[in-house]
């Protein structure tokens, strides 16, 4: 097996005196897709929030491309290839579409440029259109298509999304999702959290379930469909 892109070795993340994230380890490998499952506040937002660096985990190491990250801040993990879409989208109202996307724009490990503006304009025609709007000027749909084409102006080698598609109109959620599987046939590891079992099961190599802050599975979609009775212990399905 390739060495891991990411890798965190039993994390033990606290919000004050909760404890979330109970010794998970976890990983990513190069160009793979893992989906993080598990129902609400089981510690799947932590999770990557601990990763990105934007939460310092008590315990446990994380690793990037080999190399010990723990306790780094998010703006030198993204400076090492590793990008975030939240779930809040967080993009700058004030800027218009261009302005928000050239504000993330940077070349990725060893220089690499292979996203930049014209091809996230090409992936999200409606940004093109838009693109001198102002960020809070756009519609849902198109806010979470500009967060995740800033995450990718950044040229990273992995991925971390958050609830993509939640609360969005299903026509949207079928671009996202098509967006998300172009994203992964360009190289880029994608970590993906969201409720669409059926999506996720088609899009992703991996799955990842949490339960109170540990994981109780790590598998394939074969295994996940062969197995009824652990998809409907764990996450209600």
């Amino acid at each position: 097996m390739n060495a891991p892109v990411l890798a965190a070795t039993n994390l033990n993340t606290f919000y004050g005196p909760s404890h979330i994230l109970r010794d998970v380890s976890f990983h990513v490998g190069p160009r793979e897709t893992v989906s993080l499952l598990g129902r609400n506040g089981m510690g799947k937002t932590t999770l990557l929030r601990t990763l990105m660096g934007l939460v310092k985990p008590r315990s446990g190491a994380i690793s990037l491309h080999g190399e010990e990250v723990t306790g780094a801040r998010a703006n030198a993990m993204a400076r090492a290839g590793l990008a975030l879409v939240p779930e809040n989208r967080g993009i700058f109202p004030n800027l218009t579409v261009e302005e928000n996307l050239i504000f993330a724009e940077r070349a990725g490990r060893g220089g690499r440029r292979d996203w930049q503006r014209n091809k996230v304009y090409e992936l999200f025609p409606r940004l093109a259109e838009r693109r001198k709007n102002w960020g809070n000027q756009l519609s849902g749909g198109e806010q979470q298509m500009l967060t995740i084409g800033r995450a990718l102006m950044s040229n990273p080698d992995i991925i971390l999304v958050d609830e993509a598609t939640e609360g969005l109109a299903p026509k949207v959620r079928e671009d996202i999702w098509r967006t998300l599987r172009i994203i992964a046939g360009n190289g880029v590891a994608i970590v993906v959290v969201d409720k669409n079992l059926k999506d996720l099961l088609s899009l992703s190599d991996r799955h990842v379930i949490l339960a109170k802050g540990a994981i109780v599975f790590n598998g394939t979609s074969e295994e996940l469909r062969s197995d009824p009775e652990l998809v409907h212990r764990w996450l209600g399905v």
